[in-house]
């Protein structure tokens, strides 16, 4: 993989700019954090040397400086929305978060529940953060929020929700994802301070886009790709152009609230700590870190194909419409790419039409295959079996070819593998008996003691992260899960892997 991101440099600017940020306040900052906190993997594939912890790298070096505030909207606890590149919903993920956060030596302030209606599903949530000594916050929703600013400015609004307290000068507003709350529970602590008589501030710490990167940017368009489930469109920042005389770039969420941000911030806030313009309101310096424009626009275009994949694959499932993948195809027509410019893509298809040619039979008829590219730029195909899936035997081929061992030894003795396949389907009762990849690794580990080569071959697992991987039909979810944790940047073709409802 080619560098194109100084990832030190970055930490090294984002924190002097949000010290400077705090600066301008005379009492406490809130700073909302846009994406994802830690495990960033979206800005690590269009940002090629980006730290993907880099987010709580930098709250770990301003620990003495940070309160940490986690906001969670009760709606998506009732419905159990779930964080994607984890698979995780969004209460785990909060959790795990916390967890996390204390491993870097930081402790979460107070968790918010946003919007919070008496949800019987939320309930559980509260009493597990409440009874392990985590303090919990209720913000009930604002009639008329966010247009009715007299409403939400007032002791009924804001002054209603709970106020947080806390005892450092800048406090980081958290969530598991989008449409969090974490903007108004910002607004209503900054509410509270003025109350209180401390002239706070807020700001909003960002990624994408890159305001000073231009607007069709391979990794700005990244940024509408993954967020086309969302509408997200970027655009230049009209207010900012008028104010600075400067093209800035942000997206059309941010610029249609900003009127009413700034209405609410007017009735809180003196005007010397106005902003002119949503792109003045970040606290953004990605832009000046990237070292390699080359390198990042080869890598944010690669991402575009990647969610376009993952996009048509969430319509088969139905968890989308058809037109979040077109505007995905959109943005790729736009960049001149296609599918094949995904150098997986045709050695996966090509492998599933050879496992149609091979002896024996597919899962229940449909014939699977899978490549992977090695960091050497290797290609390693694997196709499906009655023994194994497409991913597990390609996980295999990868790691002999790693170790230097011979195409045509068997890591794995065929006792084992009966086995297994004799547990699944007698005692799990499973209808497919050959085993997906975690299984696969559990059984080469297994062996690895009374079989040197498998040990070998086991050692050469972590060489895999960040390697590319399609696949020509969509990963159940064995293999799901053994993929992602390998760190696999994985595609595949909108197709079942056998006619069954349930995917095992």
């Amino acid at each position: 993989m080619k560098i194109g991101f100084d990832s030190e440099k970055y930490l090294k600017e984002q924190s002097e700019a949000i010290l400077a940020r705090a600066g301008r306040f005379d009492g406490k900052l809130y700073l909302e954090f846009g994406g994802k906190l830690i495990c960033d993997y979206h800005a690590a594939r269009v940002l090629p040397g980006f730290d993907p912890d880099a987010k709580i790298k930098l709250l770990q070096r301003l620990r003495d400086k940070v309160d940490i505030i986690i906001c969670i909207h009760a709606g998506a606890i009732e419905e159990k929305k779930m964080r994607a590149d984890f698979g995780l919903s969004y209460e785990a993920d909060t959790m795990r978060t916390i967890d996390d956060l204390r491993e870097w030596g930081l402790e979460v302030r107070a968790v918010v529940v946003t919007r919070y209606c008496n949800q019987p599903g939320v309930r559980f949530f509260l009493n597990r953060l409440t009874r392990q000594g985590i303090r919990v916050y209720l913000h009930r929703p604002i009639e008329g929020y966010p247009t009715d600013v007299d409403a939400i400015v007032s002791e009924n609004g804001y002054g209603a929700n709970e106020y947080v307290e806390t005892s450092r000068p800048i406090v980081a507003v958290i969530g598991p994802g989008p449409n969090s709350g974490k903007m108004g529970t910002c607004l209503s602590q900054v509410y509270h301070e003025f109350q209180r008589g401390v002239r706070a501030g807020y700001a909003k710490f960002e990624t994408f886009p890159v305001w000073n990167l231009p607007l069709k940017h391979p990794v700005n368009l990244a940024y509408e790709a993954a967020t086309a489930d969302l509408g997200d469109v970027n655009m230049v920042d009209p207010f900012h152009l008028e104010a600075r005389k400067e093209v800035a770039i942000n997206y059309n969420r941010d610029v249609e609230i900003f009127p009413v941000v700034r209405r609410i911030c007017a009735r809180i806030m003196p005007p010397e700590q106005l902003y002119v313009s949503p792109t003045d309101m970040g606290v953004n310096r990605v832009g000046f870190a990237i070292t390699d424009d080359d390198a990042v626009r080869e890598a944010a275009t690669q991402e575009i194909i990647r969610r376009y994949f993952k996009e048509l694959c969430n319509h088969a499932q139905g968890i989308s419409e058809k037109a979040v993948p077109d505007r995905v195809k959109l943005l790729m027509d736009e960049l001149g790419v296609n599918e094949l410019d995904r150098k997986v893509v045709a050695p996966a298809r090509q492998a599933a039409q050879e496992a149609e040619k091979s002896p024996g039979k597919g899962n229940d008829g449909v014939f699977c295959g899978a490549a992977l590219e090695l960091h050497d730029g290797t290609i390693v195909i694997g196709r499906n079996s009655p023994l194994l899936h497409a991913a597990s035997s390609c996980i295999i081929n990868a790691i002999k070819h790693l170790a230097g061992l011979p195409d045509d030894l068997k890591l794995l003795s065929p006792q084992v593998i009966d086995s297994l396949s004799r547990l699944k389907h007698d005692v799990f009762k499973n209808r497919q008996i050959s085993l997906g990849l975690t299984e696969t690794l559990t059984a080469l580990s297994v062996s690895s003691p009374s079989n040197p080569a498998a040990d070998l071959a086991l050692q050469k697992l972590g060489e895999l992260a960040g390697c590319e991987m399609h696949l020509s039909h969509m990963p159940g979810g064995s293999d799901e899960i053994g993929l992602r944790r390998l760190g696999i940047n994985v595609t595949s073709e909108p197709v079942f892997a056998n006619r069954n409802l349930f995917m095992e």
